[in-house]
């Protein structure tokens, strides 16, 4: 399985992200050096579609397989990709506050330390749907390692379209997000263009 090994904070800067929005609470001191340079068309689509694939950590091939399924869908397909990325489960994870950044919630997944209505789910790509109740085993709550989640996730704002009991561990999503409900600094009509060249 492919491995995304890169430092967080340097990727950040060179993509012009703030780490908050992968639930890194670190600054990088560093300047980028090539902020003031012109970036041709291409290297800005090229750049939000690493950065959506970045924020969610999904690599070329399924990130593809989203924009191929989200333009058979009926809509614009920019927020058909944007919702189909934020229902990912281990976003769903990170964004309820069950882990402090998408690759922990990543690995709470793989660890089948999350109940999907009752069945366990290890993968990290499932799709979640409206209604869908999400928490975290019985087995795994016990852990030190969720009190120590809960410490620092206690403040963290859930979106309008889920609901979290943080104590509990446990959620569930009231409806689908549309892209207004999805805070992720991301262009998606840039990636609609660069995939339809």
């Amino acid at each position: 399985m492919a491995v995304n090994r890169v430092p967080v904070l340097k990727r950040c800067r060179a993509l012009g992200l703030e780490p908050s929005y992968l639930g890194y609470d670190k600054k990088s001191k560093r300047q980028n050096t090539r902020a003031g340079k012109k970036v041709s068309e291409y290297g800005l689509q090229l750049r939000e579609k690493q950065k959506a694939k970045f924020i969610y950590g999904v690599l070329e091939k399924p990130f593809r397989n989203y924009y191929n399924k989200a333009d058979r869908m009926k809509g614009m397909t920019g927020e058909n990709l944007m919702i189909m990325l934020e229902r990912r489960l281990d976003n769903i994870v990170f964004r309820m506050g069950f882990a402090r950044t998408r690759r922990e919630a990543r690995q709470v997944v793989g660890h089948k330390h999350v109940l999907v209505n009752g069945k366990p789910v290890n993968i990290p790509s499932y799709l979640i749907k409206a209604g869908d109740v999400i928490e975290i085993s019985e087995k795994a709550k016990s852990l030190q390692r969720y009190k120590d989640i809960v410490e620092t996730t206690g403040g963290r704002l859930v979106p309008e379209w889920m609901d979290a009991d943080i104590e509990n561990l446990k959620g569930s999503i009231k409806n689908l997000p549309t892209r207004e409900m999805i805070d992720v600094p991301v262009d998606e009509m840039l990636i609609v263009e660069l995939y339809s060249k």
